[in-house]
């Protein structure tokens, strides 16, 4: 076997002691940098990924991805990012850029934000990545919470993480952050029906998530204050499914919901416009509905701030 091929088995990143073991030495290591075989990270470290993929950058930086950066390499739910996160051992020294090993980390310039990490973490993950509890515990440390809330989703909507683990992680977190517990839905299908959803309950809606049609095997991505159904779709998936999507909004109109579609640029982008239209159609049907009341129609107003129940069904 060659030594691309060891480094392959390894999961495309490799240490030198670890080829060694296999039978390499320095002038076969040497050869198959220099034919462009693997590529040398860092010194002792070999791989046959590309060189701008952010595994390959963070052990050049000296550490391994984590929190969002770690997330969004395993194809979680996270917009974009620019920065590169990346833990280090609290006793790593010699950071290096991400693009040159040749060249020191410029603090605040190279686009990476370096998160120290304690000893007995350093078992959690691979050469690569940290754990996956590791990287969520960051995210939730350091982003917005609707972005931590849109990666706990993904986590244990794709079955990686359990209610369990969630609330393992929030024994570590801070009291602010325990509101976590109420948001996370594993529920969820997508980013954008996550960021619609935790922004709806902070603006102070309740919302419920794929909620079935009646008559049908079909759900409503999320409806707001039992009087809202919003389907969140991206370009391509609204393209290839225009018929049928118009079919679900007349059995959705059935129901007695009011549907609204917004895109998923606009859910990312556009957030104001979306809760104002979600909030003009609830005052809507609320009015309808008051003609002659003088009492308040359920829900409360739209707008007040609070941190109402939500379900799942």
């Amino acid at each position: 076997m060659s030594i691309a091929d060891w480094v392959d088995e390894l999961g495309g990143m490799a240490q030198k002691q670890q080829l060694v073991r296999r039978g390499a030495g320095d002038r076969h290591l040497t050869a198959a940098v220099r034919t462009g075989e693997v590529i040398r990270v860092r010194n002792g470290w070999y791989t046959t990924l590309p060189t701008d993929d952010p595994r390959v950058r963070a052990v050049r930086v000296g550490g391994r991805l984590t929190g969002v950066s770690a997330i969004a390499a395993w194809g979680g739910w996270v917009e974009r990012s620019t920065t590169l996160h990346v833990a280090v051992p609290v006793n790593a020294a010699r950071q290096r850029s991400p693009g040159n090993r040749r060249r020191r980390l410029a603090r605040g310039r190279d686009g990476v934000v370096l998160h120290w990490e304690e000893r007995e973490r350093s078992a959690h993950g691979d050469s690569m990545f940290v754990g996956l509890a590791d990287a969520l515990r960051r995210a939730a440390l350091d982003e917005p919470l609707e972005v931590a809330v849109a990666a706990f989703d993904w986590a244990m909507r794709t079955g990686r993480f359990e209610r369990t683990d969630l609330e393992r992680v929030l024994e570590e977190l801070p009291a602010r952050l325990q509101v976590l517990a109420a948001l996370v839905d594993p529920a969820r299908e997508s980013l954008p029906e996550s960021l619609l959803c935790t922004r709806a309950r902070l603006a102070g809606h309740r919302v419920r998530t794929q909620v079935p049609i009646t008559g049908t095997s079909q759900r409503i991505d999320v409806v707001v204050d039992g009087i809202v159904a919003v389907e969140v779709d991206g370009r391509e998936h609204h393209l290839l499914t225009f018929e049928r999507d118009r079919a679900k909004d007349l059995s959705i109109t059935r129901d007695g919901y009011h549907p609204l579609r917004p895109t998923a640029r606009l859910v990312f982008d556009r957030w104001p416009e979306v809760l104002a239209a979600i909030r003009a159609a609830i005052a809507a049907r609320r009015s309808a509905l008051s003609v002659g009341n003088s009492g308040e129609p359920p829900g409360g107003p739209p707008g007040r701030r609070m941190l109402p129940a939500f379900a799942s069904r």
